[in-house]
């Protein structure tokens, strides 16, 4: 029998299968099911027209209200309404709501909602988050999220994989994005479509818990079903106390079947952007020092995490915005925006000339909260940078690192870090 990869070991327990191979159609055991303030109103009309009642387990399914919320217009309040009476009516316990919301591919990590060895769905492209921590979890359509409620299952296709074997260790201004933009550099945005991205190698535990869920975060970019890391003493840390639910530890076996394997070497790593208008339009950031910008984001589920929040602090610490940039910055998480109040962070950030704001998804898909109009340039450290995927049609999106971004937003140029 073939050895299984780690996402196929995850996909073959909650089928309660013995094993299963690449291409194979499975149903599987579902541990959590996930949709925000713009998917679960999607997925409420179809779980009542297919004449639902009643989810399949209230703990299990998690409603996190973060695109537009505080909501921005009527239409977003209509939605967070109905997503609030269905929580209300079906009992959900973890709903998140204006007061306890954060971004909620950073949230259910950081409340334990998640954890090593679960299959999970989530109507929402970024789930594929989650693998960082040693779980299977994809992004599926509201109707899928829909089925997923009501019956506690989705059918899968096991996924091929593509092993990328990691060495060495990331250099200063460098984190798990400039990993991830370099990858999807290298392989393309169908680069490993419907494939399992299984990260391997010593490199692998230099990587701060932070850095492979950006990694994870952005598997899909590449086109991938998900992204998943190795649970290792850094994973072990971060769950511990944490999970709500025992971790369930996989590993690949030693024969397990990959479609290639690529080697990436951390060390070789530099500041990288990916340019207009596709995530594998990369260069290195030093490359790019006459692009001037008239915007700075720094947040989103990719980079607004604590790590992302001090890597802004210390090159925005006493220093200033440039003239005619707007520098945003977006803690993922109440919990994140609290410690950089109480860390001093916020001050620092509004002494520097940015704006900070509650968590949100906003500018990422240009809902709100820094909309880009036509001509205008952002730099981001956001996942897209699609056609007028942060406002006008004709305005450009560059993604980087946090601490491009915000030796950027002092320059008013595109910066390596090394530069500010």
């Amino acid at each position: 029998m073939q050895g299984m990869t780690m996402t196929q070991k995850i996909l073959a327990a909650h089928a309660g299968l013995a094993s299963v191979e690449a291409g194979q159609l499975i149903s599987a055991q579902l541990d959590i099911v996930l949709g925000n303030d713009i998917t679960t109103p999607v997925a409420v009309n179809e779980f009542e027209k297919a004449g639902f009642d009643q989810v399949f387990d209230p703990d299990r399914v998690a409603i996190v209200l973060d695109h537009f919320v505080p909501n921005k217009d009527i239409k977003a309040a209509e939605q967070s309404k109905q997503c609030r009476t269905f929580a209300c009516s079906h009992c959900i316990s973890h709903f998140y709501d204006v007061g306890k919301m954060g971004i909620e591919h950073a949230l259910l990590p950081e409340q334990g909602v998640v954890t090593a060895g679960d299959c999970i769905i989530g109507a929402d492209s970024h789930t594929c988050t989650y693998g960082a921590l040693g779980a299977f979890s994809t992004g599926v359509g509201s109707t899928d999220m829909a089925a997923g409620m009501a019956t506690g299952k989705a059918w899968f296709k096991v996924p091929s994989a593509i092993r990328f074997r990691l060495s060495g260790k990331l250099p200063a201004n460098c984190s798990g994005k400039d990993v991830i933009l370099t990858i999807i550099g290298k392989i393309g945005v169908d680069g490993a479509l419907y494939k399992s991205m299984e990260f391997t190698g010593e490199g692998v535990s230099s990587l701060s818990m932070d850095d492979r869920l950006c990694i994870c975060n952005m598997a899909i970019e590449a086109g991938a079903k998900n992204g998943i890391f190795p649970v290792d003493d850094v994973t072990k840390v971060y769950l511990q106390g944490r999970s709500e639910r025992e971790p369930v530890i996989y590993a690949a076996d030693e024969d397990a079947e990959y479609e290639q394997t690529i080697d990436i070497d951390l060390s070789a790593i530099v500041p990288t952007v990916s340019c207009p208008h596709l995530p594998e339009n990369t260069r290195a950031a030093a490359e790019l020092s006459d692009i001037r910008i008239d915007q700075v984001v720094i947040g989103s589920c990719t980079n607004g995490r604590m790590e992302d929040m001090e890597t802004a602090y210390r090159i925005l610490k006493g220093k200033k915005v440039a003239e005619g940039v707007r520098c945003i910055i977006i803690p993922a998480t109440m919990q994140i925006l609290k410690e950089c109040i109480e860390r001093g962070y916020v001050s620092t950030f509004i002494d520097a000339g940015a704006v900070v704001s509650t968590p949100t998804c906003g500018p990422c898909l240009g809902g709100y909260m820094g909309i880009l109009a036509a001509g205008e340039r952002c730099i981001a450290t956001t996942n897209r940078n699609f056609v007028g995927r942060m406002g006008h049609v004709d305005s450009e999106v560059y993604l980087a690192n946090p601490a491009t971004a915000a030796a950027s937003a002092i320059t008013g140029y595109i910066t390596d870090p090394k530069e500010a």
